[in-house]
């Protein structure tokens, strides 16, 4: 029964640092190039070689680091981890042990406005990545493409804090957000800039003990992470219900399954046989460099979703997806510096703009629209210089065009009638041809008054403003 246990979940998270080359070698840091073409004999490991620490890979690091609030260590070294599998040239990894850049730090996350929980981060380490090996089921055979060997790739291991898939979930689009606001990397899980590896156990609700925990890996999604590890709560319930023991093991994931399988048994921190990396030195980090980078941090999207809250009064559901992308908020704050109405700014946003941003799959800042175009087609709605129908037609043109939206309406001439006179010749004209609806208003249907708009919008061509003509029909027809 699943109400009988309760869920505990830590996770590692794989972050492929934003630098223009690896992390010991020259060789691009590019994905998606022809497949054992970015490397060298530093990545390949080939005897003789000596690796070179990329400066960039520390300072991105630092930068995680201090957005995750971790404590740096000023003392910190490589090792190697020692293992042999196809997409490991060398037979070992250079990664952190004993002594991790980054030590206990913390990440909040929200849900509708509420904090659910504070979740620790146990440590922030530096490492490389591997290959990446490539099956051929058809043909039964695998292929290795080292172009991977050599990214630099941070590590960040999470406390066993989470207590549900969901609030796994909730984690990973935080730490997103947060390294994309920083960033530190492009976070792309499709192309495995960010990779996910899960341990879950189940223990007796009350117990303090932690039972035996399983990893899963090959989540290439949220979605995926949550699935997998709903997916685990129920065969491990399932295993526990008929009084049997959980195998520590390592569990591979299957999108188009949904289920998992058990992929080997889970390597124990000696099987690696880590030792001091003898060809790198020790890092050192000192305050001046610390307080360069601080200083250089911009405001975190957790403080920005809450202040977005407190001084506009958004929804939590508004500020949860304006701050999901830094350019979106961005693109928010500054049209309200010329338009200052911030709720029908977010409706827009959220709304029509939206729909058009996920047409052109662009970010919003590297399309044609900006926070002046939007601040001008809400100034021109509110004077009634155009319709709402209107403004969604201008906006779609100043996405293709880069035209303000003033431009736009006098061009194609959408300006909406606003002249008293004018609005009162064609009122009296459609009152004088529909007097059999006017006698209908008379004897109480109210409803005509719907049908007499539709005859003046056609007249005007839409371009009538629909208040005007509201309050001149009512007041003509209540006379």
């Amino acid at each position: 029964m699943p109400g009988a246990y309760e869920v505990v979940i830590g996770l590692e998270v794989h972050v492929e640092l934003h630098t223009a080359s690896k992390i010991f070698c020259s060789c691009p840091n590019r994905f998606g190039s022809v497949p054992n073409t970015n490397i060298c004999p530093v990545c390949l490991g080939l005897p003789g070689t000596l690796p070179v620490f990329n400066k960039k890979a520390l300072e991105l690091s630092l930068r995680a680091a201090l957005a995750l609030n971790c404590k740096v260590n000023s003392f910190s070294r490589f090792a190697r981890k020692n293992y042999f599998y196809p997409d490991l040239p060398k037979a070992y990894q250079i990664s952190q042990y004993e002594y991790p850049l980054g030590g206990i730090g913390s990440l909040d996350i929200f849900k509708d406005g509420e904090l659910v929980r504070t979740v620790t981060i146990e440590r922030l380490h530096l490492e490389e990545d591997a290959g990446k090996l490539l099956h051929d089921e058809e043909h039964a055979s695998s292929y290795v493409d080292y172009n991977r060997c050599g990214v630099p790739l941070i590590e960040i291991v999470t406390a066993p804090d989470l207590r549900s898939s969901e609030e796994a979930r909730l984690f990973l689009e935080t730490l997103r957000r947060t390294l994309l606001y920083t960033e530190i990397s492009d976070c792309k899980m499709e192309e495995g800039s960010m990779r996910c590896d899960a341990n879950i156990s189940l223990r007796p609700k009350g117990s303090e003990v932690l039972g035996q925990k399983v990893e899963i890996k090959n989540m290439n999604s949220f979605k995926a992470v949550q699935r997998g590890l709903e997916h685990e709560v129920m065969r491990q319930t399932k295993i526990l219900d008929k009084g049997g023991r959980i195998s520590q093991e390592t569990r591979r994931w299957h999108e188009d399954k949904g289920v998992t399988s058990e992929m080997r048994s889970k390597e124990k921190e000696q099987d690696y046989r880590y030792f001091p990396e003898p060809d790198l030195p020790p890092i050192v980090v000192d305050d001046t460099m610390l307080k360069k980078i601080r200083a250089a941090l911009p405001e975190l999207p957790v403080t920005r979703y809450r202040r977005l809250m407190n001084n506009y009064g958004l929804s939590a559901y508004q500020a949860e997806i304006i701050t999901s992308e830094q350019s979106l908020a961005d693109f928010f704050e500054e049209t309200l510096q010329n338009y200052t109405q911030p709720q029908k700014v977010a409706n827009w946003l959220l709304g029509d703009v939206l729909k058009i941003i996920n047409v052109v799959a662009k970010e919003i800042n590297k399309t044609l629209f900006t926070p002046a175009h939007l601040a001008e087609l809400l100034d021109l709605v509110d004077e009634g210089q155009i319709s709402g129908p209107t403004a969604k037609e201008i906006l779609e043109d100043c996405f293709k065009n880069g035209k303000m939206p003033a431009v736009i309406m006098v061009e194609k001439g959408l300006g909406q009638i606003s002249d008293t006179e004018e609005l009162e010749r064609v009122v009296a004209k459609v009152l004088e041809e529909n007097k059999a609806a006017v006698q209908d208003y008379e004897g109480g249907n109210k409803k005509v008054i719907a049908f007499l708009m539709g005859n003046v919008m056609k007249i005007t061509g839409g371009k009538a403003n629909p208040q005007m003509v509201t309050a001149l029909l009512k007041k003509k027809l209540d006379k």
